[in-house]
């Protein structure tokens, strides 16, 4: 097994442009943790923060590190050295500035509430993101969109066109450099091929009720059978409806007086909750897909 430590933190005064995160996984075994510190050692580069988490059930081993380096680093020449140790590890990892916002975009369709939320806590700075364009199904949010001086894309969505419309769509994904699009309440299922061209790159948001309560008026299904606890789940799209690993979850308890409409107006704020969470997380690089599960460094 690999080394197991405590997450390390230290305070310091680098430059942002100066910070960087590195993400890892592999097969668990022995040395992971001091190959990957005595790299970060002999490159001038000094540890801020560290999580790790062996998963004995897959025997695979996860990481993250924010580091910073005493002096600018050259960022491809700091990924061509680490390759080697990468190599040795079979692993998958990825090295990025901490300060570069992750280049988004958001697809909705008619219920725009996670939308403000995520416009808004982009333009306050509570989400290392830069949303690159809005794109929708319908027009009815391009106004609001408008107000942030943010591109609105209109791709109408019909059984006739969805080939071309999903065309448009990955066209502007590669046109933009867009890292992570987000479906902010986007209600159109996407098709396998796009679900394997964005692979790990496609977040989603939906009520907890499902598959309980599908089809129209979920809270109000739930209303009727005295549910709870209202719930909401953000999770990677997957070609499996609904089932992609889950990275974050919220709920709130709801009393048998809650009528039909102060459900939905309670599963609105959840949603916008753990959507934004899901994503600040994914821009930040906290997590790593483990199977059809998530492994988060929150």
């Amino acid at each position: 097994m690999s080394e197991s430590q405590p997450s390390t933190k230290q305070t310091g005064r680098r430059d942002r442009s100066d910070q960087y995160v590195l993400t890892l996984s592999c097969p668990d075994k022995q040395g992971i943790v001091h190959a990957v510190s005595s790299y970060l050692f002999i490159t001038g580069c000094n540890i801020e923060d560290s999580q790790q988490f062996g998963d004995r059930d897959t025997g695979l081993f996860f990481m993250r590190v924010h580091f910073g380096a005493d002096a600018p680093v050259d960022l491809e020449k700091l990924r061509a050295s680490f390759s080697a140790v990468g190599d040795s590890f079979d692993m998958d990892w990825q090295i990025h500035r901490a300060e570069e916002k992750m280049r988004i975009v958001l697809m909705v369709s008619k219920f725009g509430h996670c939308l403000n939320d995520l416009l808004f806590r982009s333009r306050i700075g509570a989400l290392p993101v830069e949303i690159a364009a809005v794109v929708s199904n319908h027009t009815d949010f391009a106004e609001l969109v408008g107000s942030y001086d943010i591109p609105f894309h209109h791709i109408p969505v019909s059984r006739e066109n969805k080939a071309e419309a999903e065309a448009q769509l990955l066209e502007l994904v590669r046109a933009e450099r867009v890292e992570l699009v987000v479906l902010a309440r986007y209600m159109q299922v996407l098709s396998d091929d796009l679900c394997k061209a964005l692979s790990g790159r496609i977040i989603n948001i939906h009520h907890s009720f499902l598959p309980s309560f599908k089809g129209a008026k979920p809270y109000h299904q739930a209303h009727v059978r005295g549910v709870k606890l209202i719930g909401a789940t953000a999770h990677y799209v997957t070609a499996d409806l609904d089932e992609g690993p889950i990275i974050e979850q919220e709920v709130e308890r709801v009393g048998h007086d809650v009528t039909p409409d102060q459900l939905v107006a309670i599963g609105r704020d959840v949603e916008c909750q753990a959507l934004a969470r899901a994503v600040k997380w994914h821009s930040e690089h906290r997590v790593l897909l483990n199977g059809s599960r998530t492994v988060v460094f929150a």
